[in-house]
Parts: C-alpha cells; sequence; structure tokens
C-alpha cells in the first residue's frame, strides 16, 4: 500500500474520524489484520481559525504548504486535507508538492454524478457556503449548488465552530439543521452535502427526504483507495 499524509486538526473531532473511516475501508477491502500506512501532521485549531476570522489567508497558505511538503518528505505518496474550508487553500498546497493532492470537492461531487444527482444543496461554514472556491469546484463537474439564506447560514456556521468542533451535539441544533435542509430541498435541491467535516456529527441520511453526502466519508474511502491502488 501507499502511505497518505493527512493534514487535519481542523478540527480534530473529524480528524479522528478519518483516521477511523479510512482504516475500516482498507480493513474491509483487504481483510486480515491490514490497516492504512499513515503519516499524520494535527494542527492547533485555534491558530488557524484566528487566521481564518482575521483573512490572513497567506499566512495560512504558507504553513499548510510547508507541512505538505515535510508529509511528502516524510515518505506520503498522496496528501489529503482533512477539512472542507481550507480547500480555499488547496492551489497553493498542491503547487508545493510533487504527489497528488487529493481534493475532498472532486471526490464528493463524483460520487453526487455517479448517482445521477445534479441540483445540490451545501452546508458548511461560512467560508465553504460563501466564498467561490469549493461551489465553482463542484460546478465544475456540472453541479448546481444552492445554499441556505444568509441567516441560517449564519446558523449553521456558529454551530460548527462554537458546538460540534468543541464536540458539543445537541438536538436543538438538530433541528435547525434539519430546518435548513428542508429548506433547501424545498428550494429544489435533489441532495445535500454534508460539506463540513464536522456536520457528520450532528446528522445523516435519517434528517432529511434526500440522499446526504458525508464528505467525511467519501473523502476518506477515496484516500483508502488510493493507498490500496
Amino acid at each position: 500500500m501507499q502511505t497518505i499524509g493527512l493534514i487535519g486538526g481542523m478540527s480534530w473531532e473529524s480528524t479522528a474520524l478519518y483516521y477511523k473511516l479510512i482504516n475500516e475501508r482498507v480493513r474491509d477491502r483487504m481483510g486480515k489484520l491490514h490497516s492504512a500506512p499513515l503519516l499524520m501532521y494535527s494542527y492547533d485549531f485555534q491558530a488557524i481559525k484566528e487566521m481564518q476570522y482575521a483573512g490572513r489567508w497567506d499566512e495560512a497558505a504558507a504553513s499548510l504548504a510547508d507541512v505538505a511538503r515535510r508529509l511528502e518528505n516524510a515518505g506520503a505518496r498522496a496528501i489529503v486535507l482533512c477539512t472542507n474550508t481550507m480547500h480555499k487553500l488547496a492551489p497553493e498546497i498542491a503547487a508545493n508538492v510533487t504527489i497528488p493532492f487529493i481534493h475532498i470537492g472532486d471526490a464528493t461531487a463524483e460520487r453526487i454524478r455517479s448517482k445521477g444527482y445534479r441540483r445540490v444543496g451545501l452546508l458548511g461554514t461560512k467560508f465553504t457556503m460563501e466564498e467561490d472556491f469549493y461551489i465553482d469546484r463542484l460546478r465544475a463537474h456540472d453541479l448546481d449548488v444552492l445554499v441556505p439564506p444568509a441567516d441560517a447560514r449564519a446558523d449553521v456556521n456558529r454551530i460548527i465552530y462554537d458546538e460540534l468542533c468543541l464536540g458539543n451535539v445537541t438536538a436543538l441544533s438538530r433541528r435547525r439543521y434539519q430546518d435548513v435542509m428542508a429548506a433547501l430541498v424545498a428550494a429544489g435541491a435533489e441532495c445535500i452535502i454534508l460539506g463540513c467535516t464536522e456536520i457528520t456529527m450532528l446528522v445523516g441520511a435519517g434528517d432529511t427526504s434526500v440522499e446526504t453526502f458525508d464528505t467525511t466519508a467519501i473523502h476518506a474511502e477515496t484516500a483508502a483507495d488510493f493507498a490500496i491502488g
């Protein structure tokens, strides 16, 4: 198997899911006692959040690119960035390594298109829902992307940073997400992208009337399949 380099800690709650899901996929495909060869760098997420909210994206890009190079030098044969939001910096990271960068947006879009859907509802951080870097990546796969209105985006973002990244899962927040997803479906969404790696902790297939696509699971499975070859 090939070694995967994971850039994690954003947050560690979802990075722990990556570790679990990648190894489960390898076990299920290969059997016996097989598990994935992995290298991981885990960030202090408080520092990353401060860069995000202060708009210090150049500083964040330089840091992530440096980590990716270090993982490659340590033997990684592909890079997996364990977060949706920081894929804003995917071009800078990919440009600084010679190994594949497995993009979460591509993996998700390909899975959606394989199911025949075209109009998708997107949940994520405010950066993912409001900026072009992620939506344009989905549109490149001929997907039509719907996002919630401003008040709902604010609630979705707040719950991610103030609750899910701290491991807090509440019934009140689940109901809010269910309402937001129902509104996206009413607006024409054929499926829902759980476009933040923590959202899978809160809602899933049983929380909306359409199919949901868990970006954490899809990305982890894609990484595992790359490792296996």
